[in-house]
């Protein structure tokens, strides 16, 4: 005799909330966590109250929970949290079985920019009153993640006009009281993504207004293009080699417990000038700066050694770049390596035996110095290798430059070429990286689930969020303290 399985039908079941899941579950630890944060900036942002009325707000402390415990499942997409909340044992539990909203988790991930730093500067205190960031040493890196947004959207400035046109076209037409064949409800919404469309093709052309700005004095331009989808969005490459619509992600990370101290997003795809920003943005959070930052060659120019040393700030990075030449000159003349520089006497002597002596000195560059030696004027008019050398030189004689770098550039060097520093240099893949894979394994966050540079920034910090308070969890278990405690 066998049992057979009967779906068609319906049960009702009693169903203790608190026994959902486990005592060491992390969604409880999450719960704790945010419930120990002072969120009174989330809650005077809610409109409704007993005087004035209104329809009761979801509590800010739980729609926190359901988005850091959602990503630290690398679920990052509001309809499927709220799908989980009818199902999954664990979002059940967070919100003691109540139907989850997308529009209301969807607008809350993205218009608490404020409340949400703040909450991130706080878990920050946090962790630095219990001894998990120090400070002594923060690794800095960037990584590339993909926009919410196709090539196919990456347009030029016609291609964006005509479909602007048809777009405001089709949104009046849908004023039109003719058009009665579709419920209320769905005529909202389909206004509401024509004027969404609408919008972002409008930001597209701003976005195509300012590349083209920006690119009027280059030589060989191309044609500016935008994503209609993403205008924020910009091409940059992968780690792969190709190439996608990406935003740049900088984060900061304490090497003490690899916790995230800096966050930010930027449209700028080299790395170079986000160096000085991170270290003023955990100046600014942790009322602190660090005390040794390391990063790798993108991060490593004259300019961010130089401004680290007025800091007093410790830098290690990869001298990826070779050392300065011994001389510059206009191309086609006989080359500054055929003149001899006698230290000594500190003058440049020429191929005909001449004397070029110091004329003026003139800053580059950051880090870098240039210093002018010329000859007489009348010694090069009567020298006969004149035609290789100089030969438009018709009121002064020939000049050769001497590049050398500062004391600043030149400690760096010396310090790098050291056993110690290329020790401690080594550790920056170890931390730094590990965040980025942390971040986009375990988070899933390889695209952003949002549109345009503010938005991103914050499901970033969502991410950042997230990542400390999981390790922060897990440091507490490793300590034997309760995580939810």
């Amino acid at each position: 005799m066998i049992r057979h399985v009967n779906r068609q039908q319906m049960s009702w079941r009693a169903v203790d909330v608190e026994r959902l899941i486990g005592e060491d579950h992390s969604a409880r630890a999450i719960w704790s966590l945010v419930g120990r944060m002072d969120l009174r900036a989330f809650y005077r942002a809610i409109d409704s109250n007993a005087e004035e009325g209104g329809r009761p707000a979801f509590d800010p402390q739980l729609l926190i929970s359901l988005w850091v415990y959602a990503y630290s499942q690398g679920i990052g997409s509001a309809r499927e949290v709220a799908r989980r909340c009818e199902y999954d044992p664990a979002f059940q539990w967070l919100t003691g079985l109540q139907e989850g909203n997308y529009h209301t988790l969807a607008d809350f991930r993205v218009e608490r920019q404020k409340e949400l730093d703040e909450l991130f500067t706080q878990v920050l205190a946090a962790l630095s009153k219990e001894g998990l960031i120090t400070l002594e040493q923060v690794m800095q890196d960037g990584t590339k993640i993909k926009a919410l947004a196709s090539t196919r959207s990456y347009q030029r400035e016609g291609t964006i006009q005509g479909h602007l046109e048809r777009a405001r076209q089709r949104v009046e037409e849908l004023g039109d009281p003719r058009n009665e064949e579709a419920s209320p409800k769905a005529k909202q919404a389909q206004a509401r993504a024509q004027h969404e469309q609408q919008e972002r093709l409008e930001c597209a052309l701003e976005e195509l207004q300012k590349l083209q700005a920006r690119k009027s004095g280059e030589k060989g331009k191309r044609e500016a293009r935008v994503s209609t989808s993403d205008p924020q969005a910009r091409v940059m490459r992968q780690s792969d080699g190709g190439l996608a619509l990406s935003y740049n992600a900088q984060i900061s990370t304490d090497a003490a417990h690899g916790l995230i101290v800096g966050v930010a997003v930027t449209q700028a795809a080299e790395d170079s000038a986000q160096l000085l920003p991170a270290v003023e943005r955990i100046e600014e959070r942790l009322e602190k700066k660090p005390q040794q930052i390391v990063a790798d060659g993108g991060y490593t120019t004259r300019d961010n050694i130089e401004q680290a040393a007025k800091r007093e700030i410790d830098f290690l990075g990869s001298m990826n770049w070779e050392g300065v030449p011994s001389g510059t000159s206009t191309p086609n003349r006989l080359p500054p390596s055929a003149f001899v520089y006698d230290r000594e006497r500190d003058v440049y002597v020429c191929p005909a035996g001449q004397l070029l002596r110091y004329d003026c000195r003139h800053t580059k560059a950051a880090g870098l110095v240039m210093y002018r030696y010329s000859a007489e004027m009348h010694n090069c008019q009567s020298c006969a290798r004149k035609p290789q050398c100089c030969p438009e030189n018709q009121k002064r004689g020939r000049s050769v430059m001497r590049l050398e770098e500062s004391a600043a550039v030149l400690a760096f060097r010396q310090k790098m070429a050291t056993d110690g520093a290329q020790a401690q240099y080594r550790r920056r893949s170890r931390v730094a990286e590990f965040c980025h894979a942390w971040i986009k394994s375990k988070l899933g966050l390889r695209q952003f689930h949002v549109r345009g540079l503010v938005k991103v920034q914050m499901e970033m910090l969502w991410a950042c969020l997230t990542h400390n308070l999981q390790h922060w969890i897990r440091l507490r278990r490793l300590q034997g303290e309760p995580a939810s405690g």
